[in-house]
C-alpha cells in the first residue's frame, strides 16, 4: 500500500514539536503506519507550506489513502495556510481516496466539505478526552469497532467541529465536546476522522501539555508551570512503564489509553475497514478496464 501523511503544522510548529519529543506530527504518523502496515510506502507532504506545489486529485488519486495530522492552524481563519490546506483536503475528497484526520485534520475535513469550526473559548480538553460516547451509528461504524461503550483518549485542543457539513454522520461525543468522532462523504471521497489523537504516545501527551502550559495556565487549568509538571510527569513515567498500576490510578487511565494497540484502535480499523477493502476495489475496476 502506499500512503500520503499531510503534516499539517507550519514549519515553526513542526520545529518546536521535534525540540519536545524529536519528531513532528507527520513523523509520529509515520512511525506508527509503518508498524500498522509493514511494507507499506508512505509519503509525507506538507501542503500549508508556501512553498508546496500545489497536490491536485489527480496526484492523490496515486494513493491508497491519506492521512491528516494534528495542528496549531485555525481552519476558520482565513490565512494563506489555512486556505492551502482547505485546497488541499478539497482535492483529496475529489480524488476519491479514502482519508483519515486527528484534531485539526477533522476540523480541515469539515471545513473543505462545507461544515463550520469554532474556538472553544475557555473551555479544554487537555491530555486526554474523557468518557468519550459512541453515537448509535457509532455504534455500529466500523471505525469504532472494538471501543467500548465509553472511553478516554489522548486529546488536547482549543478548536472544535461547530456544524458538520452535508453528508457527515456524528459517531462519538462526550460531555465536553460534541463532535469526538464523524465521517464526511463529499463528492468521491469518504474520509474518517476523530477530534482526539489515537496516534499519540503518553510520552507525547505530556510534551504537549508542556508545550502548551501557557495557554493552559491563562484559562485556569493550572496555577503555573510546576502545576503543569507535576501532571505531565506520571503521564511520562507511565509512558516508560505501562504496567504502573499506581500510575493508571492516580491519572485514571485504564487500558484503552495505556495499551497502545487499544489506543490505536482508529487508525487500525481504518486501514482494515476502509482502506485495504477500497484498494482491492480500485484493483477489480482497473482488470475490467484492462480486459
Amino acid at each position: 500500500m502506499k500512503f500520503l501523511v499531510a503534516e499539517s503544522e507550519p514549519p515553526e510548529a513542526r520545529d518546536k514539536r521535534r525540540e519536545s519529543v524529536g519528531r513532528s506530527s507527520g513523523e509520529t504518523f509515520v512511525d506508527l503506519l509503518e508498524a500498522l502496515a509493514p511494507g507499506s510506502r508512505i509519503e509525507r507532504v506538507k501542503p500549508a507550506d508556501a512553498d508546496t506545489p500545489s497536490i491536485g486529485s489527480d496526484t492523490v488519486a496515486g494513493y491508497d489513502a491519506v492521512f491528516l495530522t494534528g495542528s496549531p492552524l485555525h481552519a476558520y481563519e482565513d490565512t494563506p495556510e489555512v486556505r492551502r490546506q482547505i485546497a488541499f483536503m478539497r482535492a483529496v475528497f475529489a480524488s476519491g481516496t479514502p482519508s483519515f484526520g486527528s484534531c485539526a485534520g477533522l476540523q480541515m475535513a469539515t471545513v473543505a466539505a462545507g461544515g463550520s469550526v469554532r474556538s472553544m473559548g475557555a473551555r479544554r480538553e487537555a491530555g486526554f478526552a474523557r468518557r468519550i460516547v459512541p453515537t448509535a451509528a457509532g455504534r455500529d461504524h466500523p471505525l469504532l469497532a472494538g471501543r467500548p461503550a465509553a472511553f478516554d483518549a489522548p486529546a488536547i485542543h482549543t478548536d472544535e467541529v461547530e456544524t458538520l457539513p452535508d453528508g457527515a454522520t456524528l459517531l462519538a461525543t462526550n460531555r465536553v465536546t460534541h463532535v469526538q468522532a464523524a465521517e464526511i462523504r463529499c463528492g468521491d471521497g469518504v474520509f474518517w476522522g476523530v477530534q482526539y489523537h489515537p496516534e499519540l504516545t503518553l510520552g507525547e501527551v505530556a510534551a504537549a501539555l508542556r508545550r502548551q502550559a501557557d495557554d493552559l495556565i491563562e484559562q485556569g487549568l493550572a496555577r503555573d508551570e510546576a502545576a503543569i509538571e507535576a501532571i505531565a510527569r506520571p503521564i511520562d513515567a507511565l509512558d516508560a512503564d505501562t504496567t504502573r498500576d499506581d500510575l493508571a490510578w492516580q491519572l485514571g487511565l485504564d487500558e484503552q489509553v495505556i495499551d497502545a494497540r487499544l489506543r490505536h484502535t482508529e487508525l487500525r480499523n481504518f486501514i482494515d475497514h476502509l482502506v485495504r477493502p477500497t484498494r482491492r476495489a480500485r484493483g477489480r475496476d482497473e482488470h475490467q478496464r484492462v480486459g
